[in-house]
């Protein structure tokens, strides 16, 4: 036997290593369902929150940046994300998938490497795409694919690399099973820094901008929801027990936070609301992304009841008391639940908590988890600044007054949802 690291997962493999096709399958599952995340279920969820004379700016975004960071992750982003072992970014041996074959199996995996390759590049795709919520109804859409060109060299592969692929953080013993670092803690912070460079839209905060199409909401949440299960069961890389409790996890977490959202609005707002109660749902799911490898049930409730009352608190603190147009509080549920859920697992993955038994004590890993979400703050927001100042220097940023009255959907696509 000979023992492999990926991710923060330990593997003892054979040295023999052969593919499983169960293991094969399910990944190549939970491939689609990560993609079907993006396409169409953000690109719905986030199309119904908007106003109808922009729902297709935002699903044109989410179909450029999926097609735009699945040529870039070929090209050199898998490389630099998951080769090498640089303590700060990888290498580009593996560019544009040089030596690969149909038989390339993924070190520490029974899966082929093809399979993995896909399976990561449904991340790249869909990190970029959450901030997008954040800028809507005012952002280019030429803006948006260059920006998240090199957000994508300078945020997300550093991240990636620094947790999952063998980096500092890695080598620390982080914890971040599917994301919550890598993905929510990375997207959410530059999303409200670009709210803030970007500026409000017409009208904000005093002129309300209600969804025009709540069902379309529900729908593209609903979507999410499913697709979750391959984005975090599908992170054990493997069919297995491990896979039956992340999922199961994953779903209480969801469930749990749809609930104590809809229960804080009753009592506040005197209503039940739907949109409200499918952003509660995705509050957990993000919360419950980085401890769904290390918590059991009891953990999985907790998160997603706590991650649901601050976020809804740091929704009205970011919107109403700060003024910030975080369109459509992206930071306030990713970036808040993602960074929740990292620091939650430190206790809920105790195995006095019912979890599955983290090897260091409490304070130990909270120091380590603090660390990692703190320097990741720190970078996103330094790089984001960086990043959308040369944008805008070089094709600008924001669309004109013009532009944003008339709804990018036709101004920057040419066409209507909903033509007279």
């Amino acid at each position: 036997m000979t023992t492999w690291f990926l991710a923060d997962r330990v593997f003892f493999m054979p040295i023999s290593a052969v593919v499983s096709s169960g293991d094969t399958a399910w990944i190549l599952v939970s491939t689609v369902l990560v993609l079907f995340m993006t396409l169409p279920g953000l690109a719905l969820f986030y199309g119904g929150l908007v106003r109808g004379r922009n729902v297709l700016s935002v699903m044109a975004q989410c179909a450029g940046l999926a097609c735009m960071a699945s040529i870039l992750w070929v090209v050199c982003l898998y490389s630099l994300a998951f080769k090498g072992d640089g303590a700060l970014i990888g290498n580009f041996d593996a560019a544009f998938l040089k030596g690969l074959t149909p038989d390339s199996i993924t070190t520490g995996t029974t899966i082929p490497e093809t399979v993995f390759i896909m399976f990561q590049m449904t991340f790249a795709i869909i990190t970029p795409a959450l901030y997008v919520g954040a800028v809507v109804e005012r952002m280019k859409f030429s803006a948006m694919l260059l920006f998240s060109t090199f957000w994508l060299l300078m945020v997300y592969v550093p991240t990636c690399h620094w947790v999952w692929g063998g980096g500092w953080l890695f080598d620390m013993g982080v914890r971040d099973f599917a994301g919550g670092i890598v993905v929510h803690t990375t997207a959410g912070v530059s999303a409200l820094v670009l709210a803030v460079i970007l500026k409000k839209r017409k009208g904000f905060p005093g002129h309300a901008h209600p969804p025009h199409n709540p069902g379309m909401v529900f729908i593209g949440a609903a979507m999410l929801w499913v697709g979750w299960f391959g984005f975090n069961a599908g992170s054990q890389l493997s069919a297995g027990g491990g896979a039956g409790m992340t999922m199961l996890v994953t779903h209480l977490s969801a469930c749990t936070a749809a609930i104590v959202w809809s229960g804080i609005e009753r009592f506040r707002n005197g209503k039940f609301g739907l949109v409200g109660m499918v952003t509660g749902l995705i509050a957990g799911l993000a919360a419950v992304t980085p401890a769904s490898g290390d918590i059991g049930p009891m953990g999985a409730i907790a998160i997603g009841a706590l991650s649901s009352g601050i976020c809804y608190f740091a929704v009205n603190l970011i919107r109403e008391k700060l003024h910030i147009d975080d369109s459509l509080d992206v930071f306030a549920v990713h970036g808040v639940g993602g960074i929740l859920g990292t620091l939650l697992l430190s206790v809920f993955g105790q195995k006095s908590m019912g979890g599955l038994g983290i090897v260091k004590p409490v304070m130990e890993q909270l120091g380590i988890q603090s660390l990692a979400v703190g320097v990741t703050v720190v970078w996103s927001v330094i790089a984001t600044i960086l990043i959308a100042f040369v944008v805008k220097m070089l094709i600008g940023l924001r669309v004109s007054p013009d532009q944003e009255q008339e709804g990018l959907d036709y101004s920057e696509h040419g066409e209507n949802a909903y033509p007279d």
